[in-house]
């Protein structure tokens, strides 16, 4: 099962998607626009990704504020949430993608990326960060299920 990443901004959208053993997430693309209420070839992008890579679930950044509160920026991820979910079908998580960018930009600076370069692949690394937080925590908590779970005779 893939799945995909995606880090929504004003004017970008990264895009990631798992492995299909939904065990890594890589980068793929930023899709762009000229306006930030400008979404039908933005989602229109998404869907073809999404049936190029097969994906069965979406992971969706869900930029609060350090104080947890919700403003402008979560609200308009959540309508973008709700757009797709209409023309996708798909179970779409939000994910808390507190300070991603911030660890895409030290990313991107620590593999000698030039300061030029770095915008059109920080979208990128930040979806990377968002799908791959949502995988990890989904491989513990099938881990540790599976490591509680008494076998019994019957299921030999």
């Amino acid at each position: 099962m893939r799945l995909m990443g995606l880090d929504y901004g004003t004017k970008t959208v990264g895009v990631a998607i798992s492995d299909p053993l939904g065990l890594t997430a890589q980068a793929i693309e930023t899709i762009g626009r000229k306006e930030e209420n400008k979404l039908r070839r933005t989602c229109a992008r998404i869907e073809t990704l999404i049936g190029e890579y097969e994906v069965e679930k979406i992971v969706l950044g869900f930029p609060k504020h350090m104080n947890n509160d919700i403003g402008e920026r979560a609200e308009k991820a959540l309508e973008f949430r709700d757009m797709l979910h209409r023309r996708t079908g798909l179970d779409i998580v939000m994910w808390d993608e507190r300070l991603t960018t911030v660890e895409a930009e030290r990313t991107l600076i620590e593999s000698g990326v030039r300061r030029e370069d770095r915008k059109k692949h920080i979208d990128q690394i930040a979806a990377v960060f968002i799908l791959q937080g949502y995988l990890d925590l989904m491989h513990m908590g099938h881990d540790r299920e599976h490591a509680a779970a008494p076998v019994s005779e019957d299921k030999r």
